[in-house]
């Protein structure tokens, strides 16, 4: 049996936040990583190059986590975007703000990121073991007393910091297993389901459209032909379906809406343009090409792999000369054009999802110091909490806030200090 001060679960962006600031704050603390390697889901995310923060303001930031966005502002007030971007370059990382205000490596290496914090981990003393699954939390009279691994041997503790993620990318040992630890101990557990996630369709539409990007577009949510919400971006056509960023933005949408009735995205492929615009540029085009083939003069409105579809649902033939199409004719090109309609059907398993939504209730967790309301001693952060957001750097943010809030807090509890105290 092994003597501890504070013991970190998981070693990703919230734990090695936490067990640093822990560490830092003057407290023994012990890292517990299931893997060989830490922040195995910090290194891919953001297509490898790792969206850190937004430098959106509070007010905006928070309003992207939806309702539970509020338990955030005590953790945001203490550790922010700015904060964020601090402690990065102090660690080597300089940064950059992109379209939407997100904040990336200036390098685009998530690896340089997760690197940054394992040097950050021993710069503060913390230790770090590896392959070590924890598969059980114990507590005594209210309080945490330790945790028993896997391999059976159990490690005493005044503080606990559960910093297990959720259940998405499970190759990187986020497998969910925080949900089971805090059940355990009495914690209700708001079901989890994937947020951010790609989403399948009916139509034979995505395999003909595979690998196409569409940018600048206006996608629309519609539940029983009704607006549900939109979103103006990127997106991407898959063998599936579709997905890209304002996809995965609508899709916590779908995910919570499947079974209400029929769900439909309607894509508005020219949303710059008025109707009344859209309406002279069709004109002026069939009047200007007017002796080529409609198909060729689709050329100046769409990406090539939607030439082909486009010929197909206006049922105008392909080798019609522009000055012999009629005005109904332009109308249903038209319509195509401002209301391209799929038909969803489903989405991809959480296992394919970035972020994993619902987790460990925040009603029953103090959100000045992140500690459980159930179990002195015990902490959570990260995703393992019923928090999460759209895509821009808001839930990696989240991470590292709820991280070092948690990590501090741990630290002063075990020293006998006030939880709230500044170090």
């Amino acid at each position: 049996m092994s003597q501890e001060k504070v013991i970190v679960v998981g070693g990703g962006a919230s734990g090695m936040m936490a067990a640093g600031r822990a560490a830092e704050s003057g407290a023994p603390v012990l890292l517990l990583e299931k893997t060989k390697r830490l922040g195995n889901k910090l290194r891919i995310t953001g297509q490898g190059r790792c969206n850190l923060t937004n430098v959106a303001d509070m007010s905006d930031f928070i309003a992207h986590f939806g309702p539970n966005g509020s338990f955030l502002h005590n953790a945001f007030a203490r550790f922010f975007n700015q904060d964020l971007i601090d402690f990065f370059a102090a660690q080597g990382v300089s940064t950059v703000v992109e379209q939407g205000q997100r904040v990336f490596p200036a390098s685009s290496d998530a690896h340089q990121v997760a690197d940054a914090l394992a040097g950050y981990l021993r710069q503060s003393g913390a230790r770090v073991r590896f392959k070590s699954r924890v598969a059980k939390l114990k507590a005594e009279g209210g309080q945490i007393a330790g945790v028993r691994t896997e391999g059976g041997e159990f490690l005493t503790a005044k503080a606990v910091i559960v910093a297990t993620g959720g259940a998405s990318y499970p190759g990187t040992g986020s497998t969910g297993d925080g949900y089971r630890l805090a059940q355990a101990l009495g914690h209700t557990i708001v079901p989890i389901r994937p947020a951010l996630v790609p989403l399948v369709i009916k139509e034979d539409h995505a395999e003909a459209l595979q690998g196409l990007s569409l940018k600048n577009v206006e996608v629309t949510l519609l539940l029983d032909g009704q607006p549900v919400t939109r979103q103006f971006g990127e997106m991407l056509f898959t063998h599936f379906g579709v997905s890209g960023p304002i996809i995965l933005t609508l899709s916590a949408q779908v995910v919570d809406r499947l079974t209400q009735g029929k769900l439909e995205l309607s894509i508005n492929l020219k949303p710059a343009l008025s109707d009344e615009q859209l309406e002279r540029r069709l004109q002026r085009d069939f009047d200007r090409f007017g002796q080529r083939a409609f198909r060729n003069i689709l050329k100046e409105l769409l990406p090539s792999k939607m030439i082909a579809l486009f010929v197909q649902l206006t049922g105008i033939p392909p080798d019609k000369p522009g000055h012999q199409i009629t005005a109904a004719e332009r109308g249903r090109l038209f319509n195509l054009l401002r209301d391209f309609r799929l038909t969803i059907v489903g989405h991809r398993p959480i296992a394919e999802a970035i972020v994993t939504a619902g987790g460990v209730s925040t009603r029953e967790i103090d959100p000045r110091t992140m500690e459980s309301h159930l179990v002195k001693g015990l902490y959570f952060c990260g995703e393992v909490l019923d928090i999460n957001a759209d895509t821009g750097g808001y839930n990696l943010q989240a991470a590292f806030s709820t991280g070092y809030v948690a990590g501090q807090s741990a630290a002063c509890a075990v020293a006998g200090s006030f939880p709230g105290r500044t170090w």
